[in-house]
Order: structure tokens, then C-alpha cells, then sequence
């Protein structure tokens, strides 16, 4: 649990189920930028996906969620799929705390990478990457995974591929 000092409440961090998929699909719909998914992409991102994702609520209230899964070909490496803190819980350190808590998770004990994808002009995103980093003492790198014109036909910025690791908890 963490305190919200604003608001004299707790955030208490969980695995998501299924019934958190549309409060999912509300939050990110609500943190832009974000891609929005499907409703029924949130729905299988806290139910099959739930041991490598944290749900964050605030007064029964969903406020942070992140969802990863352990890469099948590279199973000491986390891929977190997307990040979102709402309006409310911001500027407390969610984020960092939400992906800790996904990281000492037994699911995770072999795990000594993560990996995610962050447009370039993603500020906070980068913040919450480059931070992870340095509290691990680890390398972060960067690449194109998705680039605007080859994979998104124009429709959507390049995706950089973050690289964080080799790091040991």
C-alpha cells in the first residue's frame, strides 16, 4: 500500500482480473498519449497477462495499471505493453512503484531485462525508463523497433525499443 498524502488515502497494488478490463480500457482512454486498445485487449491483458501486470486503486477506484508479459523467446526479459497513471495519482512516484512491484514477483525471478516501446516525444515515459535505470544500475538502450513510415504507414510515430538490463534485484 502507499499513501496519498493529497488525499489521506492508500493505493494498494494488486495482480488485475478480468473484471478490471473496462476500468482499464477507461483509464488509458483517459492518459493520453496512449493508445487506446480494445476493450477485449484489456480485458485479456488482466486476465491472461495478470501475473506480469499491476492494477493501482485509490478508493476502489482504478488509477495505474501496466501491463507486461515475459517475452517467449526471451524469458529473462519483461516487456512492459504500456504504462497509465490517471489525472489523480500522479506525481507520487506510481509508476516506478507499480513496476516494482510486477518485478519481485515470482513470475519474474528469472527476469533480468525490460524492454518497452516509447515515441520519441513521450517525456514522461522517458523519465520513467531512464529513472528505472539508474535505481537498477542498469544500461538503458535504445533502437527503432517500429518505425512511422516502414510499419505505420505515416499513421503513428516511431516506436523506439527501450532495452533496460542485465540488472539483478
Amino acid at each position: 500500500m502507499t499513501n496519498n498524502n493529497d488525499e489521506n488515502v492508500f493505493i494498494t497494488l494488486r495482480e488485475p482480473t478480468a473484471e478490471d478490463g473496462s476500468s482499464v480500457f477507461e483509464l488509458i482512454a483517459a492518459c493520453p498519449p496512449l493508445d487506446t486498445n480494445s476493450m477485449y485487449c484489456n480485458l485479456l491483458q488482466s486476465s491472461h497477462f495478470s501475473q506480469t501486470s499491476v492494477a493501482a486503486e485509490m478508493n476502489e477506484t482504478l488509477v495505474g495499471f501496466i501491463s507486461g508479459y515475459v517475452l517467449p523467446k526471451k524469458p529473462d526479459t519483461l516487456f512492459i505493453w504500456q504504462v497509465a497513471v490517471g489525472e489523480k495519482a500522479r506525481g507520487q512516484g506510481l509508476a516506478s512503484r507499480m513496476l516494482r512491484h510486477i518485478l519481485i514477483r515470482e513470475q519474474c525471478k528469472n527476469v533480468k531485462f525490460i524492454e518497452t516501446t516509447i515515441t520519441p516525444d513521450n517525456r514522461a515515459s522517458w523519465a520513467l525508463f531512464e529513472s528505472l535505470a539508474n535505481k537498477l544500475d542498469a544500461e538503458l538502450n535504445r533502437s527503432v523497433m517500429f518505425d512511422r513510415q516502414q510499419h505505420f504507414a505515416g499513421q503513428h510515430e516511431t516506436e523506439m525499443l527501450v532495452r533496460v538490463g542485465p540488472f539483478e534485484l
